[in-house]
C-alpha cells in the first residue's frame, strides 16, 4: 500500500489550501493581477505537485515568468524559489498553531494494515512530510517515505509523472502491479496510473468523483474507512 499524505492520510490539505490562498492572495496583490486566487486554481495547478513546480504552473496561469532562484533564497526573493519559501512559512506557522491529527478513517485502516504486517509507504511531494508524519503520530508506521526532500535528492519528476511511487515501490521490492495506491489528486492519480499500479484507489476530498475517475482511479472513496473492518461487518 503506497499512500499519498496530505489528504489522504491527513487534514493538511486544508493547510496547505490556507496557505497557498494567503501567500498567492498577496503575491497578486503586489503584482497588480485581476484575476484573483480561487479554490479552483488549487485543485488544477498546485494540488500534489512539488512546491516549485506548483508555484511555477500557478504564475504561469497568470501570465507571469520569474527566475527559478535557488532553494536558499529567502521569502520576499521575487523568484519561484522564495515565493515557494514563502508559501511555506505561511503552512509551518499554520501547522503549528493548529497541529495535526490523522483522518479517523485512515488512522484506523493504517493500524489494521500495520498489525497485519502489510508493506506500507508514503509518496508525498511536501518538503515536510516527515514532520507531519511524526505530528501526526504516524512515522513509525511508514518505512518507506518518498517526499519532495528524496524527489530532489534522487532527481525524481513531480507528480504528475510517476516518478515518485514507483521509486517508492522499487524501495518496497515490489512490483507496481502488486501495490494498491490511495490518493486525493488528480496528478497523483494521474501519476499512479501512469505507473501501471495493480489499484488505484481515489479519495474525494474536493477534486471531484468524475474528475478522479478521469484522471484514472479504478475506483472512487470518500474515506478510508470503506476499506477497515468496521466497514465490511455486516453486523455494523
Amino acid at each position: 500500500m503506497l499512500f499519498d499524505l496530505d489528504g489522504v492520510l491527513t487534514p493538511t490539505a486544508e493547510l496547505h489550501r490556507y496557505a497557498w490562498q494567503s501567500m498567492f492572495t498577496e503575491v497578486f496583490a503586489e503584482k497588480g493581477v485581476t484575476s484573483p486566487y480561487t479554490d479552483d486554481d488549487y485543485f488544477e495547478y498546485l494540488d500534489g505537485k512539488r512546491r516549485y513546480d506548483g508555484v511555477q504552473s500557478m504564475l504561469a496561469s497568470r501570465g507571469i515568468v520569474l527566475p527559478l532562484g535557488l532553494p536558499a533564497d529567502p521569502p520576499t526573493a521575487d523568484t519561484v524559489a522564495g515565493i515557494g519559501n514563502r508559501k511555506n512559512d505561511y503552512f509551518a506557522r499554520a501547522l503549528e498553531e493548529r497541529g495535526i491529527r490523522p483522518y479517523p478513517g485512515s488512522q484506523v485502516l493504517v493500524d489494521e494494515l500495520f498489525e497485519q504486517r502489510m508493506p506500507m509507504g508514503v509518496v508525498s511531494s511536501s518538503n515536510n512530510a516527515r514532520w507531519v508524519l511524526t505530528s501526526a503520530g504516524l512515522i513509525e508506521r511508514f518505512p518507506v517515505i518518498v517526499d519532495g526532500v528524496v524527489a530532489a535528492r534522487e532527481g525524481l519528476a513531480s507528480k504528475p509523472a510517476p516518478d515518485m511511487f514507483l521509486f517508492a515501490a522499487a524501495q518496497m521490492n515490489l512490483q507496481p502491479a502488486q501495490v494498491v495506491v490511495f490518493e486525493d489528486a488528480i496528478s497523483g492519480v494521474a501519476s499512479a496510473r501512469a505507473g501501471h499500479f495493480g489499484l488505484v484507489v481515489g479519495v474525494d476530498r474536493g477534486a471531484g468523483r468524475d474528475a478522479l475517475l478521469q484522471a484514472g482511479a479504478d475506483v472512487v472513496i470518500d474515506d478510508l474507512e470503506a476499506y477497515t473492518s468496521e466497514a465490511s461487518d455486516p453486523q455494523r
